[in-house]
């Protein structure tokens, strides 16, 4: 369990492969997490991490989007994703456990590491 003392930030961990085996984050684990993301991603009870991202074009965001697939893949962690006509929102949530693990919050945080953010 990542604490808030812990040195390395969350887009430097690994993001651990959920198999439904860890419970889902209390809402006080959820809000002591929360302070190490963009202020812009937003707690939507316990289920989900959600941030929308402007761009300037619908290309900028589809390729953006394409970043956001490419992250998932390689980390075997997969969000929902609405793409735009000039925004892209991007949904974090553990499926099998349907709600919020440390591997959303590792996942946002890496999310806010894509070379094409608005």
């Amino acid at each position: 369990m990542l604490t808030p003392e812990d040195s390395t930030s969350l887009a430097e961990k690994p993001c651990p492969s959920c198999r439904g085996e860890v419970p889902a984050l209390s809402e006080s684990e959820c809000l002591a997490l929360k302070p190490q993301l963009h202020p812009e991603w937003r707690l939507e009870g316990r289920l989900f991490l959600e941030r929308e991202f402007s761009f300037r074009s619908y290309r900028a965001g589809l390729e953006f989007t394409q970043q956001v697939g490419e992250l998932a893949e390689a980390e075997n962690h997969h969000p929902d994703v609405a793409l735009g006509f000039r925004n892209v929102k991007v949904r974090w949530w553990t499926h099998k456990i349907n709600g919020l693990s440390e591997a959303d919050f590792i996942m946002a945080a890496k999310t806010d590491t894509l070379p094409d953010l608005p």
